[in-house]
């Protein structure tokens, strides 16, 4: 009997410890929620905003009380509506993770992957100071992309002017290469631009001025005297004529313009008539011959002269784009500019005097020479930043 009893005691603990057991089973259950995300856009660049939507996120039972987001960079939020929006400065590839709770205390996860394109970073290298004349070397090679794709080059060399004629300035493509060479002409100014594109469109632009500054020289002046000389026969009644241009590249100060008859033994000689003209100057002389003494072998000849046409140059330093530019501003200078155009040397040999004929006799030759005396010249030597350049600019023309 004692054997017996214990045994069915055994058996109502076992019994009662099972259905203890189930009620605590029943009691601690919970219900969980059910999440949603969706992300738009999943790729971006840098610095651009993601919206997130969790709006589809069931409680199941109950009501979602809370929204916890975990935007993947090390920032967290917690919204009660499905719905916020976050920016991604940085390029990279970042998971964000929602979770989703109830009233229940039950919760649930989703996660959505976020792209965002690295923009491309400018590296620009171009020179501090350009002279007029020089190319400027305009280097862009060291700008990468943070994912290491290829990128495009555009540049704008001059924001001022519109190459391609859609009359907008700042939208020309005027080279496409890492590296330029731009030619300059002139001092100044140039605004130019630099855009840089990936293969994922992402596009970063730096807009820069190119200082252009202008060429100094040394200049001294030096004097040289050049002659222009005619040799002709010149008929009764005819005229003779000559063009020439003097002052092109250099200041006259002085000429002489002698018309001279070869020696005549039988006398008396024609009169002859030299006229000089400079017509920028509205300059306008004549001169008649007179004659020689023929026993002294002095010949019957015409002469025009001017001493002081125009005053000397000063030697200075001076500032220019060129050497052109320089010869034009010595020679343009105020109370310096006479003589520059176009000179017109006319002798001319009217019919023979009342009372004389020149049936049968031979004929003078007249000789005409205009003699520029001392045309003032200049020598620039080019002065670089630091130093004398070995290179000398030299107006002179020989005759």
């Amino acid at each position: 009997m004692r054997g017996t009893t214990s045994l069915l005691v055994l058996t109502a603990l076992m019994i009662l410890t099972s259905g203890l057991s189930g009620c605590l089973n029943a009691l601690d259950s919970t219900v969980d929620p059910r999440a949603s995300l969706q992300a738009y856009p999943l790729q971006i660049q840098e610095g651009e905003m993601v919206t997130f939507d969790a709006r589809d996120s069931s409680p199941v039972e109950g009501v979602i009380t809370n929204y916890k987001w975990d935007f993947g960079d090390g920032n967290l939020a917690e919204t009660i509506v499905g719905f916020t929006s976050h920016a991604y400065p940085v390029f990279g590839v970042y998971t964000v993770r929602l979770t989703v709770v109830n009233d229940q205390g039950g919760q649930d996860d989703s996660t959505a992957t976020i792209s965002v394109n690295g923009a491309p970073q400018l590296n620009l290298t171009i020179p501090e100071v350009t002279r007029a004349g020089e190319s400027v070397f305009l280097d862009a090679s060291n700008s990468i992309d943070p994912e290491g794709g290829a990128l495009d080059f555009a540049w704008d060399l001059d924001l001022n002017r519109d190459s391609d004629g859609d009359t907008n300035t700042r939208n020309d493509i005027d080279a496409n290469d890492e590296t330029v060479l731009v030619p300059t002409n002139k001092s100044g100014i140039m605004s130019c631009s630099l855009t840089i594109t990936d293969v994922q469109g992402a596009t970063i632009t730096e807009t820069f001025d190119l200082v252009i500054t202008t060429r100094r020289f040394e200049v001294t002046w030096e004097s040289q005297e050049i002659e222009y000389s005619w040799d002709e026969y010149l008929e009764q009644g005819g005229e003779w004529q000559g063009n020439i241009t003097p002052g092109d590249d250099g200041r006259i100060y002085s000429f002489e313009a002698l018309l001279e008859l070869e020696p005549d033994l039988i006398a008396p000689q024609d009169n002859f008539t030299l006229i000089l003209a400079i017509t920028e100057d509205g300059y306008r002389k004549s001169a008649n011959t007179e004659g020689g003494n023929l026993t002294n072998n002095e010949s019957t000849s015409a002469l025009i002269e001017d001493g002081e046409i125009n005053p000397l140059g000063d030697d200075g330093i001076f500032e220019a784009d060129s050497e052109s530019q320089l010869l034009e501003i010595l020679l343009s200078q105020s109370g310096a500019r006479k003589g520059q155009g176009n000179w017109t040397l006319t002798g001319y040999c009217p019919t023979s005097r009342t009372g004389f004929s020149n049936r049968g006799l031979s004929r003078p030759r007249p000789r005409k020479r205009l003699a520029i005396n001392n045309q003032n010249r200049c020598i620039g030597t080019e002065i670089s930043r630091n130093s004398l350049l070995e290179n000398k600019v030299v107006y002179r023309k020989r005759y």
